[in-house]
């Protein structure tokens, strides 16, 4: 999700890494290890369910409000 391939465009790797800079900003207890090894949208929500000790459906519905409009 947030994490680098290899062979991306610059365009790819610029956004990724706003979108890990602003998922830090929203969720200040990930780091930025835990953000390169996130591969989906599940992986984030359980990870901010834990970190913030939020019920699953709290966590995810904050992470599908974050990830609206963005591409990834």
């Amino acid at each position: 999700m947030f994490g680098f391939r290899g062979g991306e465009s610059d365009e790819t790797v610029t956004r990724k890494t706003g979108y890990r800079i602003d998922a830090k900003r929203q969720w200040s207890c990930l780091t930025t290890l835990d953000l390169s090894e996130i591969k989906n949208e599940d992986q984030l929500s359980a990870l901010v369910k834990v970190r913030y000790s939020l019920p699953y459906e709290k966590a995810r519905t904050d992470v599908q409000g974050w990830m609206a409009g963005k591409q990834f």
